[in-house]
């Protein structure tokens, strides 16, 4: 049976891994598409943020989804809704027409994470599905790094239809993966729950918001991530730049330190998780605190910080991404089998909320805080802008350690606790 779920836990981290391919593909085809569709900067970024968007607001429609029908066909609905979305974004020919397709790109990307957390838990003994679930949110990062190369390469030798139409192609190798290799569970190929009517839907979400441990899970996602986040997807280039006075190549060696040391952390966490279940809270907790520690250090910096501390930044601001992570176990255990899935995607939206929140308060405090307006914005400006985050930490510390205390008032230690000694 191990063969036979790592076989299935690779074809799903797959799929994983192109659905964040193909979330990034973008990333490196700005200049393209002003070209193509003829926009401004602030048109090109509503395709990320009305892609994040979509995701955000999938979470729970799909977790419904999937405790009903199963990972299995939901992640094939997702494999192959991501590929016409590709296809109509390589031949789209106006903006309106390119954001429809991303906003079906947004739909199925968000039909994937969830499905293969499911299938960990449902294929992987207890102890071990933190550090596959890490492994899981880790390596699908790749997607990211695997989308500027070759998206660069392909835009520039092969054009922007042709380029878009081979990286759609990749999802139709997976999804015949996906019709060969997964199954449910190991003992059924489609796992289907009780249909559901919308008073049942609204019973079992209502059952899952209910417990604490399901939000104790949604504030740790919510307070680990949205540093690391916002300073990816958006203004970790600019305030390298322009806030700290460093080089594009500087910019972009921070940047990529980030993402190795995302990747460093996650196997870690993933084994401290399962070796020390009681102390999730505990270690979310640290991690946060380690990043308030270090942002305070470098915003109270007089002048630019030092190039040193910026690397000590990104390396724990990084870590913050694996430790989102933890939120999710959390989930699973709180929750009965047959709500995993909708209480997943409660908790994944924790950490994508707070992440939007912050990338449009630190645009407007740089708008606000630029003399004259514009995009020439000061290092000033950049200090007043990242110190919002203050309000995102300081909420979502309260309420971690406010759930922390109520989930310990209704789980068994001692039952967690044996899980993580009865298997290796």
């Amino acid at each position: 049976m191990t063969v036979r779920a790592w076989s299935v836990w690779i074809v799903g981290l797959l799929v994983y891994l192109v659905a964040v391919f193909h979330r990034s593909s973008l990333a490196v085809a700005g200049l393209a598409a002003t070209e193509r569709f003829d926009i401004s900067a602030s048109q090109l970024a509503t395709f990320t943020m009305l892609q994040l968007v979509v995701y955000a607001g999938m979470q729970i429609p799909v977790g419904l989804l999937v405790d009903r029908f199963g990972s299995r066909s939901v992640l094939l609905c997702g494999t192959l809704l991501l590929t016409l979305a590709q296809t109509g974004f390589a031949l789209a020919d106006s903006y309106p027409a390119a954001l429809a397709a991303r906003v079906f790109v947004g739909m199925g990307d968000a039909m994937t994470f969830i499905c293969v957390l499911r299938l960990v838990a449902t294929w992987f003994p207890a102890r071990r599905i933190p550090l596959v679930t890490q492994l899981t949110g880790t390596l699908g990062q790749l997607g990211a790094v695997l989308a500027a190369a070759p998206m660069t390469w392909a835009l520039g030798q092969l054009g922007w239809t042709p380029a878009y139409l081979l990286a759609a192609s990749i999802g139709l190798a997976l999804a015949v993966a996906v019709l060969l290799v997964l199954q449910d569970s190991p003992t059924h190929r489609h796992l289907r729950g009780p249909a559901m009517s919308w008073p049942a839907i609204r019973t079992s979400l209502a059952a899952s918001w209910a417990h604490p441990g399901t939000r104790l899970g949604f504030w740790m996602h919510f307070t680990t991530q949205f540093s690391a986040t916002a300073l990816t997807l958006l203004w970790g280039y600019p305030f390298f730049v322009r806030g700290e006075d460093q080089s594009s190549a500087s910019a972009g060696l921070l940047l990529t330190l980030m993402v190795l040391a995302v990747m460093a952390a996650g196997p870690t966490l993933g084994w401290l998780v399962g070796a020390h279940p009681w102390h999730r809270s505990t270690m979310v907790l640290g991690v946060v605190s380690t990043i308030v520690a270090v942002w305070t250090a470098v915003l109270a910096w007089p002048g630019q910080a030092p190039f040193g501390l910026l690397v000590v930044l990104v390396v724990v601001v990084g870590v913050g991404g694996p430790a989102s992570m933890i939120g999710f176990d959390v989930g699973r255990t709180s929750n009965p089998h047959e709500r995993l899935a909708s209480a997943s995607g409660i908790i994944n939206q924790g950490g994508f909320l707070a992440s939007l929140l912050l990338v449009i308060a630190i645009g407007i405090v740089l708008d606000w805080r630029t003399p004259g307006g514009g995009s020439d914005y000061t290092p000033s400006a950049f200090r007043w802008a990242m110190c919002t985050q203050y309000v995102l930490w300081a909420l979502g510390l309260v309420q971690v350690y406010r759930f922390r205390v109520r989930t310990r008032r209704v789980v068994d230690r001692d039952e967690l606790e044996g899980i993580a000694r009865a298997i290796g």
